[in-house]
């Protein structure tokens, strides 16, 4: 069946809002066999349950997303407009989904919109995953999405295709204690049962999905200094104290800037309460239903969103191994994190 027709629409629009008369014939590109043959020969690491990582061009991955990784690496094409949220797991994706996507949909859906579609839909079903929708040969339906499109990634800078690391981009990164907390939860909530003690060793080990978690935070970071006006730089812990101030940065980066008007009727701050930690997880489409390649429940995408909930979990001594380490990693690039 044919995609609905959005010649007419002006985006950003919900990735899910482009229904399929017939999901079940929609058009969906042809599976690169040659991917295959190429994670096959891949370095592996078998980490635990159901997770098994290779190593491509560098980057420890899931070996069920690589395909997805090749085609988008072969067969995207940016457009004008464009823009990229990335971010490693557990570092705000959700959050910073739901506030670029509200800023940036302002114009068609105001955030006390009773249809807003943050209203109804996951924040991940808002803005795709490109990995996901590459391995899935979904393609069409990322093309039928009209401009701009926002698009989501966990993949490292030095991964990303030539036309989409040119996209205005925003990573989003948090302090990697809270991070390996919240991963371990997310992982053991969706059935992928780790140790605590297990999920630090990857995380120091560097052999993690999307790790090494230093050269990550690295590639955006350097490319932050080398392009400012093409890829911004956020920290989770600045985007809780104050998301006010984030989402007017957001605007003015993404080239939507917060008119004297729109300031005055407390816009940006009617964005952040629409999507705020308790305002998301109260709404019926965070509530139920799933989403994602192992089908993680929307719920578990909101579960405390605080910052130094690592005191709760690890040693000082174990605390002190991580620090340590991202430290040294991170020696001399200027970036550094602290608890």
């Amino acid at each position: 069946m044919a995609a609905l027709d959005t010649s007419c629409l002006v985006g950003p629009v919900a990735f899910k809002d482009l229904n399929w008369k017939d999901e079940g014939e929609m058009e969906t590109a042809p599976p690169d066999e040659s991917a295959d043959d190429i994670v096959a020969s891949l370095p592996s690491n078998t980490t635990g349950p159901n997770l098994e990582l290779r190593q491509y061009q560098g980057v420890w991955m899931l070996g069920t997303v690589v395909p997805g990784l090749i085609s988008l690496q072969r067969h995207f094409r940016s457009r004008p407009g464009d823009v990229l949220l990335a971010s490693p797991v557990k570092s705000g994706t959700t959050w910073i989904k739901s506030l670029t996507f509200a800023t940036m949909a302002r114009f068609s859906y105001p955030p006390c919109a009773a249809d807003h579609p943050l209203r109804r839909l996951n924040p991940h079903e808002c803005v795709p995953y490109m990995e996901e929708v590459f391995l899935h040969g979904q393609e069409a339906k990322l093309e039928a999405l009209p401009s701009p499109r926002i698009m989501h990634t966990h993949l490292h800078y030095s991964l990303l295709p030539r036309s989409l690391a040119k996209c205005k981009t925003v990573f989003v990164c948090r302090e990697p204690k809270d991070m390996v907390v919240s991963l371990w939860h997310f992982l053991n909530r969706a059935g992928v049962n780790f140790s605590f003690s297990e999920v630090i060793e990857l995380i120091c080990d560097g052999k993690n999905p999307n790790g090494p978690f230093w050269d990550h935070v690295l590639g955006y970071w350097r490319a932050s200094k080398v392009r400012p006006d093409g890829v911004l730089f956020v920290r989770y812990e600045k985007m809780l104290v104050d998301p006010v101030s984030t989402v007017r940065e957001l605007g003015r980066f993404l080239g939507v800037p917060f008119s004297a008007a729109e300031e005055a009727a407390e816009l940006p701050m009617e964005i952040c309460k629409l999507c705020s930690f308790d305002t998301m997880r109260g709404l019926q489409g965070n509530k139920t239903g799933s989403t994602g390649e192992f089908n993680f429940a929307h719920q578990s995408y909101f579960r405390k969103g605080i910052v130094g909930d690592w005191v709760n979990h690890m040693t000082p001594k174990t605390a002190r191994r991580i620090d340590t380490t991202v430290e040294e990693k991170l020696r001399g690039s200027g970036l550094t994190f602290t608890s």
